[in-house]
């Protein structure tokens, strides 16, 4: 009994995983028109704000491939604009992917490439994962640092 193999075609994707306060993002990177889907929406119906799209789309604007590449996300967590930076930071590091893999480079070799994604990423600041998180509560007081007032008499 021979097992029929399916000639579909594999998708080639890039993956990156983006975390923000207490969001996480999983970007997929494919060749594409432009489509950006969260959780299965379009990103102008999931961002109400308009700032929050353009945040999530910072690193395709800088390099110039806003129209090249279709990114499904999936993102949990956190609120809106935890949820752009995560989706920002989870772009980024599947653009970095693509471009590694499309260059052929071996991990030290993308600093010696001055037009690599990653060096122009860096220097946006896009590379660096934004590590402030809400402070816990502490006992005794109103909130992280907040106490009540005191009275000396």
């Amino acid at each position: 009994m021979a097992i029929a193999k399916s000639k579909k075609s594999a998708v080639k994707q890039n993956y990156g995983t983006g975390r923000r306060k207490s969001s996480i993002a999983r970007a997929f990177l494919s060749k594409g028109t432009g489509n950006i889907t969260v959780n299965g929406v379009s990103l102008e119906q999931y961002f109400g704000r308009k700032t929050h799209r353009i945040i999530a789309c910072q690193p395709l604007e800088l390099l110039n491939l806003s129209d090249n590449f279709d990114i499904k996300v999936t993102v949990v967590g956190g609120g809106h604009t935890g949820q752009a930076g995560a989706i920002r930071l989870a772009i980024t590091r599947a653009l970095i992917e693509y471009d590694l893999a499309d260059a052929g480079n071996v991990a030290g070799d993308e600093a010696a490439n001055e037009n690599s994604f990653k060096k122009q990423l860096r220097a946006a600041g896009y590379v660096t994962r934004d590590a402030r998180r809400v402070e816990r509560k502490k006992v005794g007081l109103v909130g992280a640092r907040k106490a009540k007032q005191f009275s000396k008499r």
